[in-house]
């Protein structure tokens, strides 16, 4: 332990990446952890923070070669169910700002159709970002693409309490919107790190676990709100409210992401 202190402080920034990076395999090593799990992991791992900027990038860069090397070694569908559950946690639990989109879709309107419309408009338009983002077409900085993220919330929970049926113009709106979360995905899926030998494979099964998750929420809501949706009351007691809160959390990440 003395030696692993002293060569963490006396050494230059490339070994103590090396070293740290170790030290956080030894699990690994130790079978504490499932490799998929593991995977995940490091992800959480690799966004410690250093004093120094060079460091935290360096560590950050051999972490994601070092997952990379694994993944490769992988068989296809070990890979893909990796993607999949990346998908997945992207939106459930972490991706609390999609989440708050898709419940904006969900309180736009009581007909089931015009919801479909706005889902299959938002499914088609990031699938597309996120695709042209993966293979180098586009690449926008996440500190524009995650403020508008937050302004998107804003916009189509007011609707919700401008109309009270959807517009002619909010499928458009929402596919619009869709182009910009496509981006917002494919930041964190910058950070997961493809497979070049299985690239489509990967990027379609972390799109797979995305629309999964949504789902998920779509279900949940629906479960929670079928029953009541069709009360004099709803409107004015819970879409509008509802969709209020939802504009106000948004306000509230847009403001925080600007400043």
């Amino acid at each position: 332990m003395r030696y692993l202190i002293e060569v963490l402080f006396n050494t230059t920034n490339n070994t103590r990446v090396c070293v740290m990076v170790s030290l956080l395999s030894l699990p690994m090593v130790l079978g504490a952890h499932q490799i998929d799990e593991l995977v995940i992991l490091e992800i959480e791992q690799g966004q410690l923070a250093f004093e120094d900027e060079q460091m935290t990038a360096e560590f950050t860069a051999a972490l994601k070669r070092q997952r990379l090397r694994r993944l490769a070694a992988m068989p296809w569908h070990k890979k893909f169910w990796i993607f999949i559950k990346a998908g997945v946690n992207h939106i459930i639990p972490k991706g609390l700002d999609h989440i708050l989109f898709v419940l904006g879709l969900f309180f736009s309107s009581l007909l089931f159709k015009s919801l479909l419309w706005q889902v299959t408009a938002f499914t088609l338009a990031h699938s597309i970002t996120l695709a042209f983002a993966a293979f180098g077409i586009v690449d926008i900085s996440p500190d524009i693409i995650e403020p508008i993220i937050a302004i998107s919330i804003v916009w189509i929970a007011l609707e919700n309490c401008l109309f009270k049926q959807m517009t002619k113009w909010r499928p458009i709106v929402v596919f619009c919107f869709g182009l910009l979360h496509g981006l917002g995905f494919a930041a964190v899926l910058s950070v997961y790190g493809l497979p070049r030998g299985n690239l489509i494979p990967s990027l379609l099964a972390f799109n797979i676990g995305v629309e999964i998750g949504q789902l998920i929420i779509l279900i949940v809501a629906t479960i929670l709100f079928w029953g009541i949706r069709k009360k004099s009351w709803y409107r004015y007691y819970v879409q509008v409210p509802v969709s209020i809160i939802i504009a106000l959390v948004g306000l509230f990440w847009f403001i925080e992401r600007i400043v």
